[in-house]
């Protein structure tokens, strides 16, 4: 039939898959937790699935260059101290110069890394594991072992959490959720409709011709990690805002939430395909699993074991599954296909 032949990619498959998964692991939740399916939960569930999808988004846009960011928690972290201990000592500043103060600090770690591993050389995953180290030092350094407390953060920040903007049904959307799914939104339609976005994916899928014909892969790859660090910087602001009492742990293992989330969502670990939808889809599943084990009373090394496992799974995935489907659907006339990378002509590489 004409409908089979049509061109399905494998980011597509997974997300399907992930979404039926996500419904099987609320019904079976639902069955075994008592209250499940009310308001509180989902709003609960929402404010970890927000703080990670940001993270997550940028993660996204790194790990499309074949590369990675593994010190996102700690600049969320640092960044939800640092703006906090400003906001604590100036209650009078406005809402937006304090949500830009921590997308700038987030935004000049990013630079740090993007620099190094772009023009350095040097391969991501030792940067950013150096990195990781070092803000979470600077963050105990500053700090002086004081803890940031609700009581001295202006009401319109500790307010923040739960303040409803407009309702779907019974259940009310929140400003941190809100604020995730817009750079959901934006960053899922910069990197489908734009030749600059559309770059990361070329670098990802074929560096050799990425380079044949002039696309400027280093500042593409210092681009990604510095749009990393500034939407840390955000989730830094939206970690303040949640959690309002913030010490030197804060937001400690973010980035393997952030990895689990964009490699479970679809997103090629070893670059070139994915989507920052998927990567939200692979935030939700991980911000489900991790409130619902919670409510059973599941140790947090538990859960850190069950995020592992989905990162090997999904990988195990691409390279096992993803490639018998080829092979399946190729015999029935369907083909599976990775998103294209459209390639600028020489001119536009150049601009």
């Amino acid at each position: 039939m004409r409908w089979l032949q049509r061109h399905v990619r494998p980011e597509q498959v997974r997300e399907l898959s992930l979404l039926i998964l996500i419904i099987v692991a609320v019904i079976i939740f639902g069955s075994l937790i008592s209250g499940y399916y009310t308001a509180r939960t989902f709003n609960r569930i929402a404010s970890s699935v927000a703080i990670i999808t940001v993270v997550a988004a940028g993660q996204t846009l790194v790990v499309l260059t074949r590369n990675i960011d593994l010190s996102v928690g700690s600049i969320v972290g640092f960044t939800a101290y640092f703006t906090g201990m400003i906001v604590a000592a100036n209650n009078g500043l406005p809402a937006i110069v304090v949500v830009l103060i921590a997308i700038g600090m987030g935004m000049a770690m990013g630079i740090v890394n993007g620099v190094i591993v772009a023009w350095g050389g040097v391969p991501s995953i030792i940067v950013t594991l150096g990195t990781l180290a070092i803000y979470r030092g600077l963050l105990i350094d500053y700090s002086g072992a004081k803890t940031i407390t609700t009581e001295s953060l202006p009401k319109w920040l500790v307010d923040l959490p739960t303040t409803e903007l407009f309702y779907i049904g019974s259940i009310d959307m929140r400003a941190i959720v809100v604020i995730a799914i817009a750079v959901v939104i934006v960053f899922q339609l910069a990197t489908s409709l734009l030749a600059f976005f559309r770059r990361f994916y070329a670098i990802g899928s074929n560096p050799d011709a990425a380079a044949l014909i002039g696309l400027p892969a280093q500042r593409m790859v210092f681009t990604a990690f510095v749009l990393s660090g500034a939407l840390s910087g955000l989730a830094g602001f939206m970690t303040l805002a949640r959690f309002g009492n913030i010490t030197v742990v804060a937001a400690q293992g973010l980035e393997l939430q952030s990895v689990a989330a964009v490699v479970v969502g679809g997103v090629n670990i070893f670059g070139g395909s994915g989507t920052i939808f998927g990567a939200m889809l692979g935030a939700v599943m991980i911000g489900t699993l991790e409130q619902s084990l919670f409510r059973l009373g599941i140790s947090e090394f538990w859960r850190d074991a069950v995020l592992g496992l989905l990162i090997l799974l999904a990988v195990a995935s691409d390279a096992v599954i993803l490639n018998r489907l080829r092979a399946l659907w190729a015999r029935s006339g369907m083909t599976l296909v990775d998103k294209p990378a459209t390639l600028p002509t020489t001119g536009e590489a150049t601009r």
